[in-house]
């Protein structure tokens, strides 16, 4: 079956406490703005929320990324953030986003993240298993 890599978006709120000393939202949140968004995603866009990985024991360990910074966010900016599965390849899960400013569509960062699946009880890579496979597929 052919994966699903149509492009998802969640819209989301800079926060007070993601504010740095120059006044824009420090570069260690972008990473937490995709996370967010990839679990929102998961839920809503694919039928596979978070809850049901961790209920067969496993979950998504980040283990490389890369970030491309364009402008800043503020605060009280909202911002979309967009992603989609590139690939699979066996336990990693390859995810390329953009963050928009929502106010002017605008690329705030961009880039990239790839994601191991680990078993829970001993921390071992985790093949991906079918019924994920299936359920970001294409139908």
């Amino acid at each position: 079956m052919p994966l699903n890599t149509q492009k998802y978006s969640t819209r989301l709120a800079v926060r007070p406490d993601d504010i740095d000393m120059f006044q824009h939202v420090h570069s260690s949140r972008y990473m937490d703005y995709v996370l967010a968004a990839r679990f929102d995603q998961m839920e809503r866009c694919y039928n596979c929320s978070m809850a049901e990985f961790l209920k067969h024991h496993l979950g998504w360990v980040l283990v490389s990324t890369e970030m491309n910074f364009k402008r800043p966010l503020k605060l009280g900016d909202n911002f979309d953030v967009e992603t989609h599965l590139a690939s699979f390849e066996k336990s990693i899960a390859h995810v390329v986003f953009e963050i928009k400013n929502a106010a002017n569509n605008k690329v705030c960062c961009n880039g990239w993240a790839k994601y191991s699946l680990v078993s829970l009880p001993d921390g071992k890579l985790a093949p991906i298993p079918d019924w994920v496979l299936d359920r970001y597929s294409m139908d």
